[in-house]
């Protein structure tokens, strides 16, 4: 039988994290509920988490502070609730390390089918590439090196061309699957966690960005491949540091 996952919920009304723990309860997670970003720290430090589902707005440390700390140790996947409906407030939160959000008020079968979509994409990785990229400073991509902590490349000369957030975040998900074909769908669920429409070429661009960085010849690529009709593929030897 599969263990249940283990989901932390941390919000400082106790209303919304008694409603969303027993709801999560009842749909066989185990769960731990937190008011603040401390408490989450000594949750996590009794046992592993798989994801956690995090207020922004919380008084003393805010979700988008406890998240930038998180991610200096942990690639846990995270979920904000916030009451911010500005896309701005939401991109900073994505650009953090969050893998989703929930604007309040929700629906909670909402919040359940979004965690079950990050879960479904946190599992997707092998254990052991998972942990390895986690462990790893430096990964070897070809004939560069990536500095996972700066998020930038560097050469035999040793020169580091910095990765905006978007970038880094692709090329993370290519190095978790190695020679793996990804649709553009795909890319667009692993990277901001939406499913893409028929016009949507947003993964397209981000992917010719990265080229630019990454390919010997951008015009005739040999690091991430293209499958006319089936995505892209990381297609160069992966090592790791």
């Amino acid at each position: 039988m599969q263990k249940a996952a283990h989901i932390a919920v941390v919000d400082d009304h106790s209303d919304i994290r008694d409603l969303v723990g027993q709801y999560l309860e009842q749909q066989g997670y185990k769960v731990s509920v937190a008011d603040s970003g401390l408490a989450l720290r000594r949750i996590i430090e009794r046992g592993a988490v798989d994801l956690i589902v995090l207020d922004v707005m919380m008084p003393g440390e805010d979700g988008l502070s406890v998240c930038r700390h998180l991610r200096a140790t942990t690639d846990t996947p995270i979920i904000f609730l916030t009451a911010m409906s500005e896309d701005t407030d939401r991109i900073i939160g994505l650009e953090l390390g969050a893998d989703d959000y929930l604007v309040k008020p929700f629906n909670p079968r909402e919040l359940l089918a979004r965690i079950r979509a990050v879960l479904r994409r946190a599992n997707g990785v092998p254990q052991q590439q998972r942990e390895t990229l986690k462990k790893a400073r430096v990964v070897r991509v070809g004939q560069w090196r990536v500095n996972m902590g700066r998020q930038e490349l560097s050469g035999d000369d040793g020169v580091g061309i910095p990765l905006s957030t978007a970038e880094f975040r692709l090329l993370k998900v290519f190095l978790e699957r190695p020679g793996m074909v990804l649709s553009r769908e795909q890319l667009l669920d692993l990277t901001v966690g939406r499913t893409a429409d028929i016009f949507d070429r947003s993964i397209d661009n981000q992917v010719s960005r990265l080229r630019k960085k990454i390919e010997p010849d951008p015009k005739n690529p040999s690091v991430i491949k293209t499958h006319w009709g089936g995505g892209y593929s990381l297609s160069a030897d992966v090592g790791f540091e």
